[in-house]
């Protein structure tokens, strides 16, 4: 029987286990067959993170928190969870090998997937040109001109950003009507440096090493062309991958795990949710990691809530 099992191994879930594994609760961490790491093991450098001036490339980041988790008595497993069963005071957790392992508290750190445009050439060219986050990656493309593909406020933010850096934003929608807000529209617009391209959706991302052009399709006229950019930014949102959970957890409106207040509880006792897969805002990893510790330092309380509860009930006995 574990102390606390932690589902995720990004930002949060990492920070999690650090300070579950300094607390002596000896955490199991899930880290996924695949996903392990997170987004930022898809990010070149990233020089927003505090404590690395010189910036860091981001899968050593999150090599460095699997060490410092380990360091502490993190145990990680390479695995996929196919199975929850969270009721209770016991939780069980299903592997894909068919392990089960059973903790009082358990932390779900999943994150979430940026949504992607399916093109057969956006993932070869992930991080050398192609990008889901102009907050991380828009100080590498400072006098360039870009691409920002999208329609809501993400996009319009995206492109805002990207001025602050670039030279030149090409904001291109599929149609002619917005799901932006009002007032992140209008700012957009009235960004000399960004030119709206509507009624067009994106075909192709050309390149051989680096993004070097997009393939454009008007949805109208069928009409094809290509654009010169040196970078391509993906703004059509975000999931949080929340599926294990569906019909067992709170959700909220934008399908994040709902929790009380900001604190990390969820809807069960007992378990607890951090980083993307809570928050429909920020998305950062720095905001993952304080995410992660709020969750941490929540699922040690409510252990020795737990034990001492169990401790009462025995005496009395």
């Amino acid at each position: 029987m574990r102390h606390v099992i932690i589902i995720g191994s990004g930002p949060a879930g990492y920070t999690a286990a650090i300070y579950a594994a300094r607390a002596n609760l000896a955490p199991l961490v899930i880290a996924s067959s695949v996903e392990f790491g997170g987004e930022l093991m898809k990010t070149t450098e990233v020089e927003n993170f505090p404590g690395f001036p010189e910036g860091i490339m981001g899968p050593d980041l999150m090599t460095r928190m699997q060490q410092q988790a380990e360091r502490f008595g993190a145990e990680i497993v390479y695995d996929d969870v196919v199975s929850l069963e969270l009721d209770g005071p016991v939780k069980a957790v299903t592997l894909g090998n068919g392990d089960r392992h059973e903790a009082h508290a358990v932390i779900y750190a999943t994150g979430s997937a940026y949504r992607k445009l399916g093109l057969p050439d956006e993932d070869r060219l992930s991080g050398y040109g192609v990008s889901w986050c102009a907050t991380c990656d828009g100080a590498f493309f400072r006098q360039k001109t870009v691409a920002v593909i999208g329609g809501g406020d993400s996009a319009m933010e995206e492109a805002t950003f990207l001025t602050r850096f670039v030279d030149k934003v090409y904001l291109i929608h599929r149609s002619e009507s917005f799901r932006a807000s009002a007032a992140m529209l209008d700012r957009a617009k009235a960004d000399e440096k960004i030119e709206f391209v509507m009624n067009t959706r994106v075909e192709q991302i050309f390149g051989t090493d680096l993004v070097s052009g997009i393939g454009l399709v008007d949805t109208v006229t069928g009409e094809q062309r290509t654009l010169d950019v040196q970078g391509v930014f993906v703004a059509i949102g975000a999931d949080p991958r929340t599926h294990l959970v569906h019909g067992v957890l709170e959700l909220t409106e934008q399908g994040t795990i709902a929790v009380d207040g900001r604190s990390s509880r969820t809807s069960l006792p007992g378990v607890f949710a951090a980083g993307d897969v809570v928050d429909p805002t920020y998305k950062q990893a720095i905001t993952a990691a304080g995410s992660g510790t709020v969750a941490a330092l929540d699922a040690q309380h409510y252990l020795e809530t737990v034990h001492d509860a169990s401790r009462a009930a025995a005496t009395a006995v």
